[in-house]
């Protein structure tokens, strides 16, 4: 059983932070440790707070290492696509040339940069950009050109 001692300035901390800290898990981190300081074994902490022990221990190894402040710090994973190092060149050519499909803009990404990737991902990356589909609209097969004419005259005329 790991042994960890707390000041009187910590458990105050450990007091304000388990319910005032914006993030939730940090609030369970610092419920974890305030029932560590209680005398809690760690068997009904990990039950009361809905953590492996496992967890528990790594809160505490975190605690043991830096603290307070150590138990507020996060490292997620956060991964970066490749095409993010194409990005202007992307951008300004998708600018000039927007493409008519997710197969077409694939096919130029992967003419472009060299980085294939499917439709989904590539959809994803243009919107990321602040292209969106463009829906195109179509003429019925027996369009009368006389009637269109016409059309536009008086709508144009009444605006």
């Amino acid at each position: 059983m790991l042994t960890l001692s707390f000041t009187e300035q910590d458990l105050e901390a450990l007091q304000y932070e388990r319910f005032h800290h914006p993030h939730p898990r940090v609030q369970c981190r610092m419920e974890a440790l305030w029932l560590k300081s209680q005398g809690l074994p760690h068997q009904m902490i990990a039950h009361l707070t809905g953590i492996s022990e496992n967890t528990l221990r790594s809160y505490f190894r975190v605690w043991q290492q830096g603290g307070i402040e150590q138990l507020k710090t996060f490292k997620f994973r956060r991964p970066e696509s490749e095409l993010n190092q194409h990005l202007g060149t992307l951008e300004d050519y998708f600018l000039e040339h927007p493409p008519a499909s997710a197969n077409e803009a694939r096919a130029k990404i992967e003419e472009l940069t060299g980085i294939r990737r499917s439709p989904t991902q590539v959809r994803q990356f243009l919107k990321r950009l602040g292209l969106r589909r463009l829906k195109v609209g179509c003429l019925p097969a027996k369009a009368n050109p006389e009637q269109q004419e016409e059309f536009k005259k008086n709508c144009w005329s009444h605006a």
